[in-house]
């Protein structure tokens, strides 16, 4: 039942800062988990468990309303949109409907949101009303194409979509075509139509991207490649271009068993970025002293925990956030202001923890 919440439903933080943690229902998550963020210390104090539509395991939390938005990861794709406040979430009506299957990721566009629907290999846009609530139909657009893995790339796999900064383009990534798709929004219909297609290396499988603060680099992490790939992205024309690539650090990845990179992470200065590694279960930390676009990899750690799906650094920089979900665990880390490495802090444990998100 969506929107129902376990718990004792206070505070704890005098209406402080706010994480919430999506998990796979799946596997034994609990929904949404609510926790109270420690100002001084970067502690998660779980506060209540939301039970949501099947598998939220992405969230998204609109800046401008306050409401919070979870995909449910599931063959018939939905998103369910949350009131926060006072460490409580309140459905803001059923879910929805995303038209496409198995949705990894969602984001905020203006007044719609989007998701990335992995298994039919599409990208879809839902209307926001004023006070943040999504409403049908949706607007589908289907990806085309395919990859050299056939496993992983018999078809599109859409796996990521959000605006670039200003809001005049959208990016998709698709793990399975091996590209990235620059779109336009129509700001009245959310119609969503192909402007542009950056080709990467075939069989590398893009997952996720980042921007760095400057609106001028990208940084695209690959999954079946453990790669990095440097872009420059040009706003005026809607055009990303890879400029170099960098190896993900894979020292630690036991004998065979496959690195499997999930999620880049860019630190609010713009000084650093962090990538995390699934099998070898780390977390790269590459220096941008260089330049934006020269990333140079500097340390690797341990990620606490198992199968590190999401990072997330807090708004001041000082602290990073993982969620490990094989492991059943958030896990979170101090950055070394002068140079970026990460120092294991704590952890709180969140069964098939899948994402995080700040208030």
């Amino acid at each position: 039942m969506d929107g129902v919440e376990r718990g004792n439903g206070t505070s704890g933080n005098g209406g402080g800062r706010w994480a919430y943690i999506g998990s796979f229902t799946s596997g034994g998550g609990r929904g949404i988990t609510v926790a109270a963020v420690d100002e001084g210390t970067g502690a998660l104090t779980p506060v209540t468990d939301v039970e949501t539509a099947e598998n939220p395991s992405c969230l998204a939390l609109a800046r401008d309303t306050g409401v919070l938005y979870a995909v449910s990861d599931a063959e018939a794709g939905a998103v369910t949109a949350f009131r926060t406040g006072a460490g409580r979430l309140g459905a803001l009506g059923p879910a929805v409907e995303v038209g496409g299957a198995g949705p990894t990721h969602l984001s905020v566009a203006g007044r719609h949101l989007l998701t990335a629907n992995y298994g039919s290999g599409s990208v879809s846009s839902l209307r926001l009303a004023a006070d943040g609530t999504p409403s049908g139909p949706p607007t589908v657009l289907a990806h085309l194409g395919s990859g050299p893995d056939p496993d992983r790339q018999a078809g599109p796999h859409a796996h990521q979509v959000l605006p670039a900064p200003g809001g005049r383009w959208v990016l998709s990534v698709d793990l399975g075509t091996d590209s990235v798709r620059v779109c336009t929004l129509d700001s009245a219909g959310g119609v969503l139509r192909v402007h542009a297609e950056t080709a990467l290396r075939a069989g590398s499988g893009p997952r996720h991207l980042a921007f760095h603060p400057d609106g001028e680099v990208v940084y695209v992490l690959h999954e079946l490649e453990p790669q990095l790939t440097v872009c420059r992205w040009d706003p005026a024309l809607g055009r990303l271009d890879p400029l170099s690539e960098v190896a993900i650090d894979t020292d630690r990845v036991p004998e065979g068993v496959r690195a499997y990179p999930s999620v880049v992470c860019v630190s609010p200065d713009g000084r650093f970025v962090w990538a995390a590694v699934r099998g070898g279960n780390t977390l790269d930390t590459f220096s941008l002293a260089d330049g934006a676009d020269k990333p140079r990899l500097t340390s690797s750690v341990d990620c606490g925990g198992s199968w590190p799906r999401d990072l997330v650094a807090d708004p001041s920089g000082r602290r990073l956030y993982v969620a490990n979900e094989w492991s059943g665990d958030v896990t979170w880390f101090d950055v070394d202001p002068a140079n970026g490495r990460l120092r294991r802090a704590g952890t709180v444990e969140i069964p098939a923890a899948a994402c995080v998100a700040l208030s």
